[in-house]
């Protein structure tokens, strides 16, 4: 079975948003994908070079100094839509948030509190930079997928609903330990 991978997030974004450079996908995953999957250069133009090795996306023009326009090819687009259909998750493999959780009785109670309302003022931040996300893509056009629905929204509001759950955590964490929220 397939696990998560920077492969099924550039297949993605070449059939949401077409033909792109090792740039342009670099800057489409900064904007969308790496507020779910973090990646960057120096693991994208690889993976890139692997995928066309491996028949899911062909270069369909080079340019000056190199640059490569890749096109996601039936291959790419039948592993992107087997894997959206048959992957179960896994869950998240690393969250540092849950570390931290899990390490707190470690600490002083007043320690741990530290570390909570740290961790919520962290969260806070996140939550209102993915609501203006969500205000600043609402204002504009955007891409919609084959469901009509805009391409990126439904992982824009799991997101928010995940810090709003996970900030209420923090609340009902802190006030366990006796502190105030």
């Amino acid at each position: 079975m397939w696990v998560m991978s920077l492969r099924i997030a550039l297949l993605g974004l070449l059939t949401a948003y077409g033909s792109a450079s090792g740039y342009d996908l670099t800057k489409a995953f900064e904007r969308s994908v790496a507020h779910v999957w973090q990646a960057g250069h120096s693991q994208i133009y690889p993976e890139l070079a692997k995928m066309t090795a491996d028949g899911l996306v062909t270069v369909e023009a080079e340019g000056a100094r190199g640059r490569k326009i890749y096109s996601i090819t039936p291959e790419g687009r039948e592993e992107l839509r087997a894997w959206l259909l048959g992957h179960e998750p896994t869950g998240p493999a690393r969250s540092e948030i849950a570390l931290q959780a899990f390490l707190l009785p470690l600490l002083e109670s007043g320690e741990a509190r530290a570390v909570l309302q740290r961790l919520k003022t962290h969260m806070e931040r996140r939550l209102t930079e993915l609501e203006a996300l969500w205000e600043a893509r609402h204002a504009a056009p955007g891409l919609k997928g084959a469901s009509g629905v805009r391409f990126g929204n439904l992982a824009l509001d799991l997101g928010i609903r995940q810090m709003r759950t996970t900030l209420q955590w923090a609340d009902d964490a802190i006030a366990q330990l006796g502190g105030q929220t």
